[in-house]
């Protein structure tokens, strides 16, 4: 399974979202600290959920970094974009 179809697998499981894009945008950071020549190291995501109403942007964040629990610490950067 691609680190890609991992973070899907667990914001699916975790949040339910109605609207889920996670794209793996490694390649465009080729040559920059973080990116080891094999991808999988750079990743965008847009999240939509229900789960996240009423939270701060912080506690989305934080509730999202949870729910990917350790593959967090194997990815050089993770943008998130999260929204109801």
């Amino acid at each position: 399974m691609s680190m890609r179809e991992k973070i899907e697998t667990c914001l699916t499981q975790a949040f339910a979202p109605t609207e889920l894009i996670v794209v793996d945008d490694s390649d465009s950071h080729r040559g920059h600290a973080g990116h080891d020549g094999h991808g999988e190291s750079h990743f965008n995501v847009k999240i939509r959920a229900a789960a996240f109403a009423g939270q701060s942007r912080v506690q989305q964040h934080r509730n999202v970094h949870k729910a990917l629990g350790d593959i967090v610490p194997q990815i050089h950067a993770l943008a998130l974009d999260i929204g109801i």
